[in-house]
């Protein structure tokens, strides 16, 4: 940056002490998200990850846990027929909901 005089202007030091400290927040998250390798009561080596869920190390009882998980009808996604669930995100709309097929909510366009 230059001043008025063509000079370099310098910047507050503790502005650029903001902007590291900031840099460093946002870099923090990024640093920790592989996960943590943890093991169980029962001695089996699982992954931690950083939302809360966690998985297997071992690949055999990773693909066991998988098709244990598979039976319980909350990870089935929606069921066919009803509105919602992009992508796995948000919830399942069925008929008769009065949400289902409720159009838009703009009362200009009703």
């Amino acid at each position: 940056m230059r001043d008025k005089g063509g000079g370099m202007r310098k910047f507050p030091i503790s502005r650029v002490r903001a902007l590291v400290f900031a840099a460093l927040i946002f870099a923090a998250p990024q640093a920790g998200a592989q996960g943590v390798e943890a093991t169980t009561a029962a001695g089996d080596k699982v992954l931690l990850h950083p939302n809360g869920r966690w998985e297997y190390v071992d690949q055999k009882k990773a693909e066991q846990a998988r098709a244990v998980a598979q039976q319980y009808p909350e990870n089935q996604g929606c069921p066919p027929g009803s509105q919602g669930g992009l992508f796995g995100v948000g919830r399942c709309i069925m008929p008769g909901d009065k949400d289902y097929n409720r159009g838009s909510l703009n009362p200009n366009r009703r």
